[in-house]
């Protein structure tokens, strides 16, 4: 990636978007035109090379035939498995298409890759391994999410609040190690190396790093956005809780799924007070 940047970064994201445009309109699995933002990150916590695409993907989509607002299983999105399979058969595919087109370069000790033969061997060794796509619940709700991915937009591999000491032509600065529980570390490097670092993580000129998918891309989201606002105050509505007689709602609706809840138990008010007490 490192020698075709350029090309291979386009390529992840758009074996990642079509992965997942694909697989959620299957209708064996959410049978739904989704919308999702993608964003490019090239750098790890200790600023070595490491490109991956985030991809924040509200909860659901849009009928394939336009009539409603398909919201997923809670606490499940799209397959995992699926998903994986899926995005290595799309990036190698993709591989392929740029080897075919003499749009990549070897150089160094890659040179070999210029061999066709010698290509086809390198992708096969792709296909015997296991491709992770990683899959989880907003932590702390779409805000969270969006302060999260917002602190990377507009900044490349790592923060000034992360650097804590440049002397005698070495710097240093915090990292967390997920390999070891998300722990913090601290990592002194020479100056050289640091900015050997920092230069990977720059872009070719004019790429773009944030990119719009499905429902969300500018030629459709004047007209979708809109229909998603109407499709959810629908769904809304239909769940909304009804009343009895005497005006008081006999269903409520999850907060996280917008499914009618089931009653179990009703408490007192002195059962309630009963369990404060009990608890302090």
């Amino acid at each position: 990636m490192l020698q075709n940047k350029k090309a291979l970064y386009a390529l992840l994201f758009r074996a990642s978007a079509e992965t997942l445009l694909e697989i959620a309109a299957d209708p064996k699995h959410l049978g739904a035109r989704i919308g999702f933002l993608s964003v490019l990150h090239t750098w790890g916590q200790n600023l070595q090379h490491h490109p991956h695409v985030h991809c924040v993907i509200p909860s659901g989509g849009i009928a394939l035939d336009c009539s409603r607002w398909v919201h997923p299983r809670p606490g499940f999105f799209l397959p995992i498995r699926v998903l994986s399979k899926a995005f290595r058969g799309k990036f190698i595919a993709g591989l392929k298409r740029l080897f075919r087109k003499g749009d990549l370069r070897f150089h160094g000790r890659l040179a070999g890759l210029a061999d066709a033969k010698t290509f086809q061997r390198f992708l096969r060794q792709l296909f015997r391994q296991n491709w992770v796509v990683y899959s989880k619940r907003p932590f702390g709700g779409p805000e969270h999410v969006l302060q999260y991915l917002a602190r990377y937009t507009h900044r490349v591999a790592i923060s000034n609040h992360r650097l804590t000491e440049f002397k005698d032509g070495r710097v240093t600065f915090r990292w967390k190690n997920y390999a070891a529980g998300n722990r913090q570390r601290v990592m002194t490097v020479g100056a050289d190396e640091f900015l050997r670092r920092f230069l990977l993580h720059v872009l070719p000129r004019g790429f773009v790093r944030i990119r719009h998918f499905g429902f969300l891309t500018n030629r459709s989201r004047a007209v979708l956005v809109p229909l998603c606002r109407q499709l959810v105050s629908e769904m809304r509505r239909e769940h909304a809780p009804s009343a009895d007689c005497t005006g008081s709602p006999t269903q409520w609706l999850c907060p996280r799924c917008a499914g009618p809840m089931i009653i179990i138990e009703r408490l007192t008010s002195q059962q309630i007070r009963g369990s404060f007490a009990d608890s302090s």
